[in-house]
C-alpha cells in the first residue's frame, strides 16, 4: 500500500473528486484486451474518449470500445481530437456529452477540449481554442482545454471559465518530454484550477518531474499504448505520479535555491579526527 502523508490529496475538477492523478487515453493499443489490463493496471479513474473513433451515428452502447469498459468503475472522458474547426469542436461536444448519458454518467458534462488546425505538429489553436471553451463552458460543459503552454493563454481560459488548464509537454505523440519547463511553472504558480499535463510524456521519469513540478495531473496515452508491454509501463507511470506528487508535496523550501554543497555527514562534534590512528 502507498503510504502518503495528506491521506485527503485528491484531484478535483469542477464538482467531482477524484483519487487518482493519472488519466487514461484509449487510442493506439494493439487490442482492446491490451487497452483493459492497462487502465485496470493504472489504478485511473479517469479515461478519456475521442468521439470521433466511434460510431457517431446512434452514439451507441454497443460500440466495441464504449462495450469493453466498466463505466461504473471509470469516469468518461469524451474529447474533440479530429476538430479543425470551432463548430467541429462544438458539434462533437454534444455528441460526448449525449454518450455520457447513454452509458449511465447524467450527470457527466466533462468534454476535453481540442481544436487543431496545424496537420502536421497538431499544435492547438488557440483562437479557436478559446472561442468554443467560452461558448461550451456558457451551455454548462466542464471544460477542460488542451492548450500551448502560453501563461497568458492559460489565464484567459481559466478567465472564461474553464475546470482545468491543459498545457501539452511536447507535441502529440512525440514523446518529447516537457520542454517549456519555465512557461509550464509560470502556468502552475499562477493558475487557481488544476493544471494537468497532456501530451509528450514518454518515460515515468518524465511523469514524476511533471507531478514534481506542481501539476495536478497527468494525461497519458502513447507511451503506455504502443510500449512492448502497455500493463508494465501502465504500472510504471502509477508509481511515478504518485511518487512525483509526494515529492512536491513535501518539497523543502530552500531546495530550489540551494547552489552550494552541503556535506550529508557533518562533522562538528565528532572527535573522529582526534584520534591518531597511523
Amino acid at each position: 500500500m502507498l503510504l502518503i502523508s495528506n491521506q485527503q490529496d485528491t484531484l478535483t475538477i469542477g464538482q467531482k473528486i477524484f483519487g487518482s492523478r493519472l488519466i487514461l487515453g484509449t487510442g493506439r493499443y494493439r487490442n482492446i484486451r491490451d487497452m483493459l489490463m492497462a487502465l485496470s493496471c493504472s489504478d485511473s479513474d479517469i479515461v478519456t474518449v475521442a468521439i470521433r473513433r466511434l460510431n457517431i451515428v446512434g452514439l451507441s452502447r454497443d460500440d466495441p470500445l464504449i462495450k469493453a469498459i466498466n463505466w461504473e468503475r471509470f469516469w468518461i472522458l469524451p474529447n474533440t481530437a479530429g476538430a479543425k474547426t470551432i463548430e467541429e469542436a462544438i458539434r462533437l461536444a454534444f455528441l460526448g456529452r449525449e454518450l455520457c448519458k447513454r452509458i449511465g454518467q447524467k450527470e457527466n458534462n466533462f468534454i476535453k477540449l481540442e481544436v487543431i488546425s496545424d496537420p502536421k505538429y497538431l499544435f492547438p489553436d488557440p483562437i479557436g481554442t478559446v472561442k468554443a471553451a467560452e461558448f461550451l463552458v456558457k451551455k454548462g460543459f466542464t471544460v477542460l482545454p488542451y492548450t500551448s503552454s502560453d501563461p497568458i493563454l492559460a489565464k484567459h481560459l481559466e478567465d472564461i471559465g474553464c475546470s482545468t488548464i491543459m498545457p501539452l509537454g511536447s507535441p502529440i505523440g512525440s514523446s518529447g518530454g516537457i520542454q517549456s519547463v519555465h512557461n509550464i511553472q509560470i502556468i502552475i504558480e499562477n493558475s487557481k484550477i488544476p493544471v494537468i499535463i497532456d501530451a509528450g510524456i514518454g518515460t515515468a521519469s518524465e511523469a514524476a518531474f511533471a507531478m514534481e513540478l506542481g501539476a495536478e495531473a497527468v494525461l497519458i496515452n502513447t507511451a503506455i499504448a504502443e510500449s512492448r508491454n502497455p500493463v508494465i509501463i501502465a504500472n510504471a507511470m502509477k508509481l511515478a505520479v504518485q511518487a512525483g506528487r509526494q515529492v512536491y508535496l513535501d518539497r523543502r523550501e530552500d531546495l530550489d535555491n540551494s547552489r552550494f554543497a552541503k556535506s550529508s555527514s557533518p562533522l562538528e562534534g565528532s572527535n573522529f579526527l582526534d584520534y591518531n590512528v597511523l
